[in-house]
């Protein structure tokens, strides 16, 4: 008989098939194989919160596998991802089959113990993977509870909220527990944005040269020995320049001067290197650096995670689990990094021990940071084996993890502080020198703002050397609010404020997206008109639900009932019993609520009354004041778009010139950069190839606005289908892409294109679609 090892992924299971051999059979659960029902909320609040699990739709296939599998195996092994999502995959699993091996036991092992266990790997290599077969262990019931409170949560918000919504703002409106927080951010960052007021302040620059060349740059310090800008001081007096006309007298006045050097400062200063990433420093550093959504993050790492094919080699994991807030390093990897670093850089670069990193309070220091599992598989050398995105975002995590394994920077600051004789005046500059690179070498993190850059290298001069004043130039500046937020900066805001987990960021940012509350603008989030009417209504009626202390407060309840420190009942009683009273009084005392029409200039070209801005089931549109008696509408132009349209790789196939990205009234769609003298357009494509000729499937739209997807090289080609194709292979069958639609009350469902296949799984904003977002 076989041991049998139960994974959630079938990329994973191929890893581990190849390592463990011919002893053991692996298996794919393909991710949660139960799950409360669909239809109805499944929690019984009168006892106890008792959740209702059933098996999800189109799992039935796999649980029959399971079982057979389970009845002809001597030992099982649970081995979904370690996290309290795998670890309740690893007890419904363990439920399920425990049943069957229950029902094919004679009487001669009636009283065999059960060989079920449960292992995790940290990493999918060989060593790793062969050291947890040696030493299982048991389902960690208090993860269990833990994702169990946060499932039940989320359900009693969800099945709650969403009616409510659809009875007093818009039918098809869904809210959820954290997400909704999330959205508060965001429109609380956009009211500070329009309530700020803009405050001019000027600075003087100086070009000078000493008595060696090359000139350099200064700035006025301090006039009169106040400072020119304090950002300390309170509003109104943190500029001491606040005009045009005192930029000049004052400008005037040192024009006069002569000004020399008074005193050098030189400070030596160690730039330490940043530690290995984490999920949440992952996320937001593949945002700033290579622009990939925290969601595509979290696949390609779960990609790099689970296994890829390197030839000849066959399916190897590339780095560790990708899920973490700990920041520890194995010592056996600093320890190869280490010879690395003396390989590739030389003796210098390796510090004298080991760098420690602290993790943040509360971090699980079971786990490791994200790294690369093996000093022999650099980017360069494997790069034929890995896509595009693949090999940028493990670049990223090899040359993060090295460089925080190597040596500080050494930097040389050095200021020179400019003086008259009258000493009214105090000028500054200020440059810095690399000493050695250290760790810069290699790696520098990117920020979420451009910062004032500090300035180069000056010249050799010492105290008293007199200076000449080559160029005088007052320079005008405004204040400016507190910027919209990115992927990577509201990642940072989460985590900072302690709402949600860095494995659920991925999710709560795609949600609040795909429900139309928060919309990207020049890569950076602001609240929908819809987003702003959903988040007021929330906080009027549901303080506490939505704000962010008890928010994090929650948080940190799982983590302690993932700790074994609270019962998983008392968290989710301390919760629901001011939720459901809000809900009771919202119910009652609340009338309908829509997002208010918006006043244009615009006039109706049929019947010359204005035209206002209002809120419809797909978005903004504008309509004619004058309806019903005129029904006039068109599109809203530029809404959800770029400022300026965005220009794409492809060429136009008339002209051959750029195409740029454009939205008209069925949707986005390319068209030539020179319109209008070329009125060339093309569809945009989904990037999933035809079925049956291969051309592109690209979305189309029918004359009443539906949507539907079909060939790019129609007539010839005649496939089309009512359904969304997603860049996501089967699991069954390994067809190239899932098709996907969602029902009237807003599940997902994803399944096979093939129909021979008959593959089908449910997707939910909790829970991801398995092999991608997996939450802990």
């Amino acid at each position: 008989m076989k041991s049998l090892v139960i994974v959630e992924s079938p990329a994973k299971a191929n890893t581990i098939n190849k390592i463990l051999g011919k002893g053991f059979s692996v298996k794919a659960s393909v991710g949660h194989i139960r799950d409360l029902p669909k239809k109805e909320m499944g929690v019984d609040v009168e006892e106890d919160f008792k959740p209702s699990y059933v098996t999800i739709p189109g799992k039935e296939k796999v649980i029959r596998e399971l079982k057979k599998a389970a009845k002809e195996a001597d030992k099982i092994y649970l081995a979904p991802d370690p996290d309290r999502e795998g670890e309740a995959i690893a007890w419904h699993i363990a439920s399920v089959i425990s049943d069957a091996r229950a029902k094919s036991k004679s009487k001669a092992n009636e009283e065999k113990e059960e060989k079920i266990f449960r292992v995790t790997f940290n990493e999918i290599t060989e060593r790793a993977v062969l050291e947890a077969m040696k030493h299982p262990g048991k389902i960690d019931l208090n993860k269990v509870d833990a994702q169990q409170a946060r499932r039940v949560l989320d359900r009693l918000v969800g099945y709650g909220l969403s009616p409510l919504l659809w009875k007093k703002v818009r039918r098809g409106l869904s809210a959820g527990r954290v997400q909704s927080v999330a959205v508060k951010l965001v429109v609380d960052r956009e009211r500070e944005i329009e309530a700020f007021l803009k405050e001019e302040y000027w600075n003087i620059n100086l070009q000078v040269q000493g008595p060696t060349p090359p000139a350099f740059l200064s700035r006025l310090y301090k006039y009169g020995g106040s400072l020119v800008v304090n950002r300390d001081a309170a509003d109104g007096e943190r500029f001491l320049i606040k005009t045009a006309e005192d930029a000049e007298r004052i400008a005037r006045e040192i024009e006069k001067q002569n000004l020399s050097v008074s005193k050098v400062e030189k400070k030596e200063r160690k730039r330490s290197p940043y530690a290995p990433f984490t999920t949440s420093t992952l996320q937001q550093e593949a945002a700033r650096k290579l622009r990939f959504t925290a969601k595509k993050t979290m696949m390609m790492a779960q990609q790099l995670y689970e296994g890829i094919e390197l030839g000849e080699e066959g399916s190897v994991g590339l780095i560790t689990y990708m899920r973490t807030d700990a920041v520890r390093v194995a010592p056996e990897a600093q320890q190869w990094a280490r010879e690395y670093i003396e390989r590739r850089f030389g003796k210098d670069y390796i510090p004298e021990k080991p760098p420690v990193y602290k993790s943040k309070s509360g971090a699980q220091e079971a786990h490791e940071a994200i790294r690369p599992t093996d000093m022999d598989r650099a980017p360069q050398t494997i790069k034929q084996f890995l896509s595009k995105d693949l090999y940028s975002l493990y670049s990223l995590i090899w040359n993060r993890f090295i460089a925080s394994q190597m040596a500080p920077a050494r930097l040389e600051q050095t200021t020179f502080i400019i003086e008259e004789p009258s000493k009214t005046f105090e000028v500054r500059a200020t440059g810095t020198v690399v000493r050695f690179d250290g760790f810069m070498v290699l790696y520098t993190e990117s920020k979420d703002e451009i910062e004032e850059e500090e300035g180069g290298i000056l010249p050799n001069l010492k105290a008293g050397d007199a200076l000449q004043l080559l160029e005088m130039k007052p320079t005008q500046h405004f204040t400016q609010p507190p910027p919209r937020y990115t992927e990577a900066s509201l990642v940072k805001a989460l985590e900072e404020k302690g709402i949600g987990r860095p494995s659920t960021y991925a999710t709560i940012l795609s949600t609040v997206q795909d429900r139309k509350y928060v919309q990207k603008i020049e890569s950076r989030f602001s609240p929908t008109e819809l987003g702003v009417v959903v988040n007021d209504f929330l906080v009027e009626r549901f303080p506490k639900l939505i704000d962010i202390g008890f928010t994090a407060r929650m948080e940190d309840e799982l983590d302690s009932i993932e700790e074994g420190r609270m019962k998983w009942v008392s968290a989710v009683m301390d919760f629901y019993k001011p939720f459901s009273h809000d809900l009771s009084e919202a119910t009652k005392t609340m009338g309908k609520i829509r997002p208010a029409d918006i006043p244009t200039d615009v006039v109706c070209e049929k019947c010359g009354l204005p035209m206002i801005i209002k809120w419809g089931r797909h978005g903004r549109f504008m309509a004619c004041s004058g309806y019903p008696d005129c029904k006039n509408t068109r599109p809203l132009e530029g809404e959800g778009q770029e400022s300026a349209p965005m220009v794409t790789d492809e060429k136009c196939p008339v002209c051959g010139s750029p195409m740029v990205l454009k939205s008209g009234r069925f949707g986005k769609f390319l068209a030539c950069s020179r319109y209008p003298e070329c009125k060339t357009t093309k569809p945009l494509s989904t990037g999933v190839k035809c079925p049956e000729d291969g051309g592109d499937i690209v979305e189309r739209r029918t004359k009443k606005g539906k949507s539907f997807w079909s060939c790019n090289n129609y007539p010839k080609c005649k496939f089309a289908s009512w359904y969304k194709p997603v860049s996501q292979k089967c699991p069954q069958c390994g067809a190239d892409f899932l098709f996907e639609k969602r029902d009237k009350t807003g599940q997902l469902t994803r399944f096979c294109h093939r129909k021979e296949c008959g593959y089908k799984e449910e997707v939910s904003s909790e829970q991801p679609a398995a092999g991608t977002e997996l939450q802990s």
